[in-house]
C-alpha cells in the first residue's frame, strides 16, 4: 500500500479509501461501493470533513432512540464493514442490545460470510443476517433478504450507507428508520424518520460518545418536527462552507 503521510492535508480521508480499495481486493466491497464512497466524499469535502451543528443534533437524538428502542438494529452492508467494523463494535459495547445484521444489495454467501467475518473480527458479537428467514415485502432485490431475529422484528433499524427502497420499505412496516448518508439529496434521506448528515464513522463515534454520556432510561418519544428539515440543513451547511473549503484547497494545493 502507498505510503501515506499523517501530514497530508486528507490524511485521514485517504486512510478510509486505502482501507476501502482493501476491503475491494479481499471481495468485501464491490466496485459500486468505490463510486458510492466517491460521491459521498464530495458531499463531505462541502460541509469541510467536518460535523455540522445540525448533524451533532441528530446524532444526538439517533443515541436517545437507540437507548429507548426495545429491538435495535444496525444494519452492515459492505462498506460499512470496510470502514467502520471498529467503530460498530464500541457503538455495541455501549449499547448491549443492540442487533448487528448484514444486508447487502449485491448478496453472494461469500461477500456475506465475508462481512460477518469482518465484523467479528473487531469484536462485534451475535452477528445476524448469514440465514435470512424473512423477506420485506415489496422489495425486489436483495436487500429484502434479512433476519427474524434482527431487522424483521426490529423497532428501530439504523442504516448507514444504505438505498432508498430499503428505508421506505422500512417505514412502510412502521418500524422508525435512523439513516447515515453524506448525501442530503438521497431518498434514503428523504424517506428516514431521522437522517444523519455526516461521515460514517465520525457519526458512529459521536453517537456512541452520547450513548455513554447519557445516564438513567430514555423515553421513546416522537418524530420531532425539526428531524425533517435536516436535509435542507445540511445543505445550508455546505453553502456556507463553500468559501473556506476553497480557500483551504488553494492553501493546501501540491503536486500529485
Amino acid at each position: 500500500m502507498t505510503h501515506l503521510s499523517p501530514r497530508h492535508p486528507r490524511y485521514r480521508s485517504l486512510r478510509l479509501r486505502a482501507r476501502l480499495a482493501a476491503a475491494s481486493d479481499r471481495g468485501l466491497v464491490v466496485p459500486e461501493g468505490l463510486i458510492a464512497q466517491g460521491r459521498a466524499e464530495a458531499f463531505d469535502y462541502l460541509l469541510g470533513e467536518r460535523t455540522s451543528p445540525s448533524a451533532r443534533r441528530a446524532e444526538r437524538l439517533a443515541a436517545r432512540w437507540l437507548k429507548s428502542a426495545r429491538r435495535p438494529v444496525l444494519s452492515v452492508n459492505g462498506n460499512v464493514a470496510a470502514l467502520a467494523s471498529r467503530e460498530v463494535a464500541a457503538l455495541q459495547r455501549a449499547l448491549p442490545n443492540l442487533r448487528v445484521e448484514v444486508n447487502l444489495f449485491h448478496r453472494t454467501p461469500r461477500r456475506v460470510a465475508g462481512v460477518a467475518a469482518e465484523l467479528e473480527k473487531a469484536g462485534v458479537h451475535g452477528v445476524l443476517g448469514r440465514r435470512p428467514t424473512r423477506r420485506i415485502p415489496g422489495l425486489p432485490s436483495d436487500r429484502a433478504l434479512v433476519d427474524e431475529e434482527g431487522i424483521w422484528s426490529a423497532d428501530l433499524c439504523m442504516i448507514p450507507l444504505e438505498d432508498g427502497d430499503r428505508a421506505l420499505a422500512l417505514r412502510r412496516r412502521g418500524q422508525r428508520v435512523i439513516a447515515i448518508d453524506l448525501n442530503p439529496l438521497s431518498r434514503t434521506a428523504r424517506a428516514a424518520d431521522l437522517a444523519i448528515i455526516d461521515e460514517l464513522t465520525r457519526a458512529l463515534v459521536a453517537i456512541t460518545a452520547e450513548l455513554r454520556r447519557s445516564r438513567g432510561p430514555a423515553r421513546w418519544r416522537s418524530v420531532p418536527t425539526w428531524a425533517s428539515q435536516l436535509p435542507e440543513q445540511a445543505l445550508r451547511a455546505m453553502r456556507r462552507a463553500t468559501p473556506a473549503v476553497r480557500a483551504k484547497g488553494r492553501a493546501g494545493a501540491r503536486p500529485r
